[in-house]
């Protein structure tokens, strides 16, 4: 049903920082990531090819857009792990999510059901982008209270933390683990998100790097050259996220 036909490639994947990758948005047609099984399967196809083993697909719960749950993501999963077996592509798929530290995250943090976790009670949460959280220590005590360990997702990307990278160790402090965009490092995001990542790196601070893969355009940047050079210059002297797998 979703077959591709396509000449392979050879592709040097010695310069992959990752072979499991615990934050992307392939699952289809959840949040702002992949929108069908047909794009999914192009994106996990070239993730392959540059060396990724096992996806831990991170769709978004934020309560004014994406109220997405455990049923709507698992049947998402299965969706594509059948597509995937159909189309011979030996990725192995799971599912967790990221959660947007609201008012609505709190309410599940404090429901009767399980939140979804990249493993164990390992949990992937994000900021805003447009409003600094005033007491993310708030959100540090809640999460561990009720059993998880937070990953804070991409603290390169929050602007509003430039001009203090002392926060960066005040978020480890707190108890969050922090993951690297691995797209940061190329100037995607931005000479902000460059700089921090940078500095975090520098002073140990990163626990994990993750794609956070939207669409073939990110699939792209990490095929190109000066991608592998920037990734094996800053991320090749260390294994990230072996433990994953």
């Amino acid at each position: 049903m979703f077959s591709f036909f396509r000449k392979k490639v050879p592709v040097d994947t010695n310069y992959f920082p990752i072979s499991v990758d615990m934050h992307s948005h392939v699952l289809p047609g959840l949040d702002d990531g992949s929108p069908d099984v047909e794009t999914s399967l192009r994106l996990i196809r070239g993730m392959h090819e540059l060396g990724i083993k096992k996806l831990i697909a991170t769709p978004h719960i934020i309560s004014d857009l994406y109220r997405n749950n455990p049923q709507k993501i698992n049947t998402a999963l299965n969706l594509l792990k059948s597509a995937l077996a159909e189309n011979q592509i030996p990725v192995q798929i799971f599912a967790a999510a990221e959660y947007m530290m609201d008012s609505y995250f709190l309410e599940l943090l404090n429901g009767t059901e399980p939140l979804m976790t990249v493993q164990d009670n390992i949990l992937l949460t994000e900021f805003s982008y447009a409003a600094k959280p005033n007491e993310p220590e708030k959100f540090s005590f809640a999460i561990q209270t009720a059993g998880y360990t937070p990953i804070l997702a991409h603290p390169e990307r929050y602007a509003y933390y430039y001009g203090n990278y002392n926060m960066y160790h005040r978020l480890v402090d707190l108890g969050f683990l922090l993951q690297l965009n691995a797209l940061s490092l190329t100037g995607y995001y931005g000479k902000g998100a460059v700089k921090a990542a940078e500095y975090m790196l520098k002073h140990g601070l990163i626990s994990y790097v993750g794609t956070d893969l939207h669409h073939e355009r990110h699939l792209s940047i990490f095929q190109d050259n000066r991608t592998r050079e920037l990734l094996q210059k800053n991320l090749s002297h260390q294994s990230w996220n072996e433990f994953l797998l």
